[in-house]
């Protein structure tokens, strides 16, 4: 099937298989989950441009998570919400090859983005001194546009080979919203070049960012905090990673579960491999900034005060 020929077909997606009866259920917690976090990321966003004290590297990058996880929360939610609220599952080829783009681009922007923060804290942690001249704003807003480039020109090339596919009758994939090795599986033609590409992209992501974050962690920033001679002040400089730490783990942990999709379909029941996915693209955007507030003094008070403030507007409108 040329690309001409693909006007008109189109792909089904998928829910959570044996819970169709209830979707319209599951579209109560999923646009909770939508609303926080446009609400906590957007306000993170905000907290950051308008105050000037948190304008410093660790906070740049954070508002870079911020908008890659607002970008991964945007890219899902054009085809989860029709799916759990309306029951329409049917997607155009083109629709579907955008979709996959932009959620492929986000993840490894994410991923760009966290192994950067890695770096500013071995910096912030190993040279604290120099800290500020080390990590100047037009570094970081280089090394911003180092993860828009990288991650742009990884996955530009996916969609376009998939373009070029002719796909089979069966078009029924796998989960709510498309992902390459969904859409992959369903051309009936030779996608070896496609499946090694796809490869290429994951042992970028798993193989060379996580790799370099453990190292940072495991060798780099652990000998720098253990040589500290203060208890108290080792303490102080491992409670500054707790909560990227925690945003790791929210990125990868499900991350690695679905690069072993197959396996997990053999061994488990059907909806895993889309729990998973779920996991990995909805979760994040909602608890990271949840993790950041709590375990960062600066943003937390911040927060504290804002809703101190709207609180004490309210009650005075109230008093009129």
């Amino acid at each position: 099937m040329s690309d001409s020929n693909h006007t008109g077909v189109a792909f089904f997606l998928a829910g959570l298989p044996g819970l169709e009866a209830v979707h319209k259920w599951l579209c109560i917690p999923l646009c909770a989950m939508y609303g926080a976090s446009l609400a906590g990321n957007s306000l993170i966003l905000w907290l950051v441009k308008s105050e000037p004290y948190l304008h410093q590297p660790m906070y740049y990058l954070l508002s870079m998570l911020v908008v890659t996880d607002l970008g991964l929360s945007a890219s899902t939610l054009p085809t989860m919400s029709p799916i759990y609220m309306l029951g329409l599952r049917r997607v155009s080829v083109d629709m579907c090859l955008a979709q996959l783009f932009f959620i492929h681009t986000f993840s490894i922007m994410e991923s760009s983005v966290l192994l950067t923060m890695a770096l500013d804290r071995f910096v912030a942690i190993s040279n604290p001194l120099h800290y500020g001249t080390i990590l100047t704003s037009p570094r970081i807003a280089s090394l911003g546009l180092a993860i828009v480039v990288r991650s742009l020109g990884l996955h530009i090339p996916a969609p376009i080979m998939l373009k070029k596919l002719p796909y089979c009758q069966n078009r029924l994939l796998s989960h709510s919203y498309c992902l390459h090795p969904d859409v992959m599986k369903l051309a009936c033609a030779d996608t070896h070049i496609n499946s090694a590409y796809g490869l290429f992209e994951v042992l970028s992501i798993l193989g060379v960012d996580s790799v370099l974050i453990v190292l940072s962690y495991g060798e780099l920033i652990l000998q720098t905090v253990l040589s500290i001679a203060s208890k108290a002040e080792r303490l102080k400089a491992l409670n500054t990673c707790v909560s990227y730490i925690c945003a790791v783990l929210l990125f990868y942990t499900p991350m690695i579960g679905l690069s072993h999709d197959p396996q997990i379909g053999r061994q488990a029941s059907p909806s895993s491999p889309v729990l998973l996915s779920y996991l990995h693209f909805l979760i994040p955007p909602v608890l990271n900034p949840l993790v950041y507030t709590i375990k960062t003094k600066q943003i937390r008070l911040r927060m504290l005060l804002f809703f101190a403030s709207h609180g004490a507007g309210i009650r005075d409108i109230q008093a009129q």
